[in-house]
């Protein structure tokens, strides 16, 4: 991945807007250790609109990603489609709790040294909470070998000893007399 990807250059952006188009696929989402996420195919369409000093980002991420199905373990293509809206603001992020968020926009604080603003950590988190916590094929769609060993349930063969941990104290107050 070309590390000038996924970057806004501020310092030269005219006043206006200016469209960005990248791709995130496996490698992509590899760079982040993410594991859970084993194939991907996804376009990222940023706006950045310059007024005055304030620039607004506006941030569009469709396609796909390929998963593991929670219940037969097999591939799963799910579809993305997430958006987001931030607001750049320069210096330091106020103490006290202030919003984050203005007019529905997120508000990113950068050091006013910053040159770029890297869109990967936005794209990334935005693509993994477009997922649904439960992976799982539609009815009728998972591996029916794996779905039928799941009804069937887990039989064990042959017998095993219950072992308690306590058994050995099981006898250490009887008989020893005088103890009351």
């Amino acid at each position: 991945m070309d590390n000038n990807e996924f970057l806004i250059p501020l310092n030269g952006l005219a006043s206006g807007r200016k469209d960005f188009r990248w791709k995130a696929d496996k490698e992509f989402f590899g760079s982040f250790g993410n594991a859970d996420i084993l194939d991907a195919d996804l376009v990222a369409e940023v706006s950045a609109e310059k007024a005055g000093r304030s620039i607004d980002v506006d941030c569009r991420i469709e396609g796909t990603v390929t998963v593991r199905c929670d219940r037969c373990m097999e591939d799963l293509v799910l579809p993305v489609d997430s958006a987001a809206g931030l607001r750049v603001k320069f210096g330091d992020e106020p103490e006290g709790g202030e919003e984050s968020t203005e007019d529905g926009r997120e508000a990113i604080y950068l050091p006013s040294s910053d040159s770029n603003l890297d869109m990967r950590q936005v794209i990334y988190d935005y693509a993994c909470l477009a997922l649904p916590m439960q992976r799982f094929h539609e009815d009728g769609k998972c591996n029916p070998d794996v779905i039928s060993r799941l009804e069937s349930g887990i039989s064990i063969q042959g017998t095993e000893s219950q072992v308690n941990p306590f058994s050995a104290l099981a006898g250490l107050f009887d008989g020893e007399g005088g103890r009351s």
